[in-house]
């Protein structure tokens, strides 16, 4: 079947063929059921269950072919939007909290450098050469000394003990490897994560809209956990304090006896990173049968 002959009729979706943000995005697309097959030769697929054709692409591509191109929706890294200088052709719809790096100047650890400024006018090699030299020129102002920006693609850690720069600017995610290569950080460019972004006209609006409700569902499942629990009714305005939930709490009344205390049953959203605390705190006002559901998905 020739793939590409029925791409006019779909939205086009680019996501990185490869690298850090490959696979976090294909568990994205499953949990918004963008269901797809991929043949290992092609770097199209078409979708199962969504008017949607994948087009897998690398990732310092994917801002260019959203912000100039046909694809109405892309996945790529702030970095390479920056990078590319598309920020302002595209429109940046969700940060996607995976692939969280820095961009960091780095120089030798026992070099003579720790200052960006005392690396004006020396050789700087990095595969992110429009921020790299857009920052040198800032630091630069009106001195006649400029900063010799090199492009290297691959291996730019090894660039310093090569000898064929004094500094470097790279992704740091952990710091393992820039270490390893005997370099220290001195200045943060720029801190980035994946992006979700659409053409500023896309051809298939509406169908933009259904997929960034879906991301922003199971972005909201990955992040929150569904709490459960009663409290008498004079407790509300405490433990509500505890679980204001995403916007507000559910809160339903209980069947008691003639001349009993009344009580409520509250149903809310809580950040799984604070479970612990906050279920601690409502014991602590005085609730009880405190439950916590996961969130397979859901609509925000």
């Amino acid at each position: 079947m020739d793939l590409v002959n029925h791409l006019p009729d779909r939205l086009l979706f680019a996501v990185p063929k490869k690298g850090r943000l490959y696979e976090k995005c294909c568990e994205l697309l499953k949990g918004c059921d963008i269901q797809f097959r991929r043949s290992n030769r092609l770097d199209i697929a078409l979708s199962t269950s969504l008017n949607v054709a994948l087009i897998f692409l690398p990732a310092a591509d994917i801002p260019v072919f959203v912000g100039e191109g046909n694809c109405d929706l892309g996945i790529t890294g702030l970095d390479q939007i920056k990078e590319a200088d598309m920020y302002d052709s595209i429109n940046d719809l969700l940060d996607l909290n995976f692939g969280k790096c820095k961009l960091q100047i780095q120089v030798p650890e026992n070099g003579p450098y720790d200052k960006p400024e005392q690396l004006i006018g020396k050789k700087i090699v990095s595969s992110f050469t429009k921020l790299s030299t857009d920052y040198f020129k800032s630091l630069e102002g009106n001195d006649s000394v400029s900063t010799n920006v090199r492009y290297v693609g691959g291996s730019v850690e090894a660039s310093c003990a090569l000898g064929v720069a004094d500094g470097i600017v790279d992704l740091v995610e952990s710091g393992e490897t820039m270490r390893a290569a005997g370099l220290k950080a001195i200045c943060t460019l720029l801190e980035t994560s994946a992006h979700l972004i659409s053409s500023k006209q896309p051809k298939f609006p509406e169908l933009v809209q259904t997929i960034v409700q879906r991301f922003e569902g199971v972005l909201a499942a990955q992040k929150y956990v569904l709490c459960n629990y009663n409290a008498a009714r004079k407790m509300l305005p405490e433990v509500l304090k505890i679980t204001p939930g995403r916007r507000a709490a559910t809160v339903s009344a209980l069947e008691s006896k003639p001349g009993e205390e009344e009580w409520v049953a509250v149903s809310s959203m809580i950040e799984k990173a604070k479970i612990g605390n906050i279920m601690d705190e409502l014991k602590k006002a005085g609730a009880s049968d405190i439950l916590v559901f996961e969130i397979g998905n859901c609509r925000v």
